[in-house]
């Protein structure tokens, strides 16, 4: 076969351990020149690993087997200065997180030269100048002036594109792109996508892309590799993948993606219970408040400002909600939209420049400290990243009992009985209770962070895109648990994500945001089906349908391969 016609990557029969324990196990996979090749499965199924060991990038303590040819050479067992060479150059990696990949305290065209001239002597005046090239390559608005800024003056979106100029600043063959998504709102996400396959056939790279949204995954990929527990289970081109998998593991990781009603159709929903579109007012008396009849949260016409060295930037303005008791709101909107601002002011986090909230019958303007201590007895906040929420070095038992021992709700054999309660309610074991996050799966701390929120049975959750990083699989059992919960705890929830499917899912009404204004509010059914607003019809757009047949049009211009 000649060099044209061979794949740019083909991996065969890898295998990765970590001592005895082998985690990849008898991996083939092949990706050939301006092909995009999708590696799915849930965590721990060896996606990230596989990549990783195709530029010499393994953790320590982790040793590859087997063969992985980069345009016919070797990577398993190559010489550290010869997988120096092909970083960058042969192969280069777009991390999920940007934020992380970005050194904080270089301006962004530091960062990018210093990339050129890993790859070769270049004289700074034109490495200045192929920066601010590969900056508008990326669609980076005005980027002579932006090649001198910090990564935090960039949106998560530019940051992304940042993070991609630096991958392609070495001209590579292989982009290996592991969840570039995966944090970012449905119409950044879309820009990204669109940017990819722009890239693609402007220079003919090939991409082996890592996801666990198989929205996106039916969007880009030519084929799909499925991976469980280390092995392949199943490779299909796309369309036929989707169409008719033929393994159980591939149908059920598909039957496990949330989906958005079609036009005139209410399915895709999990079934709640019906809650009034305009709930009661709060009574005048805080002590007439009733926790089953009146409004949890009511906030009329609020503002909120942050202000910085004298500067302000308005987060919200003139937002009024009413939150009945069980009912669940889902805030939907773009990053920047308002959305964690508005569920951290509804607990009092965060104070109100302007408007008023009011919490269980009693408004927070005003109040003391004591007195708004003793009111979030009643509320919690799930956030995001439960890894990061929770104490590396705490047991579990620690961790989950805290709220109940700063209240004063719970102590000593009682306690540990509370928490053993906790986490069966969780679907947990009862022996978990003297482990550590770092013993659990992204699941599992997702399910503590829940078991904690819920110690002191709150009127009152605020979920802060709680399952935005789990693969749809365990999204699915944190979704089902979530409405299991909601119907034995009886809380009311602000639930905040950018993905509009899963709001779908457990909202009954939902708010849309933009630029800290609410632009459209109503059911579930009403919004996503019958959207009032060109904001909102375009958010639903943006959303990767899991459906290769019915994909998101391609809005990124077409560009000859070698143009």
């Amino acid at each position: 076969m000649s060099d044209d016609r061979r794949p740019l990557l083909e991996i065969n029969d890898l295998s990765v351990r970590f001592g005895d324990r082998k985690v990849v196990d008898g991996v083939h996979v092949r990706v050939g020149r301006g092909e995009t090749v999708a590696l799915v499965g849930e965590s721990g199924s060896g996606k990230s690993l596989t990549a990783r060991a195709v530029l010499g990038l393994l953790p320590e303590g982790a040793r590859a087997d087997g063969s992985i040819l980069l345009g016919g050479t070797e990577i398993v067992a190559a010489p550290d200065e010869e997988l120096r060479a092909l970083r960058g150059t042969r192969a280069a990696m777009v991390f999920q997180e940007p934020q992380t990949a970005l050194n904080p305290v270089q301006r962004i065209g530091t960062q990018i030269t210093q990339a050129l001239r890993a790859h070769g002597p270049i004289a700074k005046a034109a490495a200045r100048a192929r920066a601010v090239e590969l900056l508008t390559l990326v669609d980076i608005p005005e980027a002579d002036k932006r090649v001198d800024w910090y990564p935090h003056q960039l949106s998560g979106g530019q940051k992304q594109r940042v993070v991609i100029a630096l991958a392609l600043s070495g001209e590579p063959d292989l982009l290996i792109a592991d969840e570039p998504t995966t944090a970012l709102d449905v119409t950044v996400q879309a820009e990204i996508l669109d940017l990819l396959r722009e890239l693609q056939r402007r220079r003919g790279t090939a991409i082996l892309f890592i996801a666990h949204n198989l929205g996106v995954v039916a969007e880009i990929a030519d084929r799909v590799v499925v991976l469980n527990a280390g092995r392949v289970v199943e490779e299909q081109p796309v369309r036929g993948l989707f169409a008719t998998p033929r393994e159980e593991y591939t149908r059920t990781l598909l039957a496990a993606v949330p989906k958005l009603p079609e036009p005139g159709d209410a399915t895709g929903r999990a079934a709640i219970s019906a809650v009034a579109e305009t709930p009661a007012a709060v009574p005048a008396d805080p002590k007439a408040w009733d926790p089953d009849r009146d409004p949890v949260l009511r906030i009329t016409d609020l503002d909120v400002v942050y202000r910085q060295r004298g500067r302000g930037f308005q987060a919200l303005r003139q937002v009024s909600l009413t939150l009945a008791p069980r009912e669940v709101i889902g805030l939907v909107g773009e990053s920047g939209s308002g959305k964690s601002t508005l569920g951290r002011t509804a607990l009092g986090l965060i104070p109100a420049a302007a408007g008023e909230v009011v919490l269980q019958g009693v408004p927070l303007t005003g109040l003391s400290r004591r007195d708004l201590r003793g009111l979030r007895k009643h509320v919690a906040l799930v956030h995001q990243d439960a890894t990061a929420s929770l104490d590396p070095r705490r047991s579990l038992e620690e961790s989950i009992g805290e709220p109940l021992l700063v209240h004063r709700a719970a102590s000593g054999a009682l306690l540990r009985g509370r928490v053993g309660d906790l986490l069966e309610s969780v679907r947990l074991p009862r022996a978990y209770a003297t482990r550590r996050p770092g013993e659990l799966s992204g699941g599992q701390r997702q399910r503590v962070a829940l078991a904690r929120a819920l110690a002191l049975a709150p009127r009152l959750l605020v979920a802060d895109e709680p399952t935005s990083a789990l693969d749809v699989s365990v999204q699915a059992q944190v979704l089902d648990l979530f409405a299991d919960l909601r119907a034995e705890y009886g809380f009311a929830c602000l639930f905040i994500s950018h993905d509009l499917a899963v709001v779908n899912q457990v909202s009954d009404r939902v708010i849309v945001l933009r630029q800290g204004s609410i632009v459209e509010t109503g059911t579930v059914e009403t919004v996503f089906r019958n959207p009032a607003q060109d904001y909102t019809r375009r958010l639903l757009d943006a959303v990767p349908i899991p459906d290769p047949e019915r994909v998101r049009p391609d809005t990124s211009a077409p560009v000859a391969v070698g143009a």
